[in-house]
């Protein structure tokens, strides 16, 4: 009788733990941007980035993940609210947020770049050049320190470094 209620105490603290991290982190997911799109094709959006890509001489820097993804967004708000990554990135790429989840997986552009994410986790990262060939992938556990993002690895991505 004992272990049964010894059970029941562990499962109702291990639920209030969990519910209590999932409260934190839907609290930390609403303080940021919400940059993908999920209505949105994204194999049309990234032909479109290609043209865009082409006349500015760039390259086109997929984040595979979803506004459901706080690892995603932690990220976003490192790379655009950090000024020394901020103009890295604005210089060298076109910067999109490819949709992964269940209401839009995506899965033409999936199909024609693969989901490092599936493999991964999310996000996940794809550099095309102009012309759509995937010239590298990033997973973000790499680029991680404690519950964000170490900005001199971000860096040395950014920069084709890594």
């Amino acid at each position: 009788m004992r272990m049964y209620i010894f059970m029941a105490l562990l499962c109702c603290t291990t639920t209030g733990v969990f519910s209590q991290n999932s409260e934190e982190i839907n609290q930390e997911r609403a303080k940021y941007e919400q940059p993908y799109h999920p209505e949105e094709d994204g194999d049309k959006r990234i032909t479109e980035l290609l043209k865009q890509a082409k006349k500015e001489r760039k390259k086109l820097l997929v984040q595979v993940g979803g506004n459901w993804c706080v690892w995603c967004l932690r990220f976003n708000n490192l790379v655009t609210k950090t000024p020394e990554l901020k103009r890295i990135l604005d210089k060298k790429y076109i910067y999109y947020h490819l949709n992964f989840s269940p209401e839009n997986k995506n899965e033409a552009a999936f199909k024609k770049y693969g989901n490092p994410g599936a493999k991964f986790g999310y996000p996940a990262f794809l550099i095309l050049d102009s012309d759509g060939v995937v010239l590298f992938t990033q997973k973000s556990e790499e680029l991680e320190e404690g519950k964000g993002y170490d900005p001199k690895k971000v860096k040395k991505f950014l920069q084709g470094r890594l």
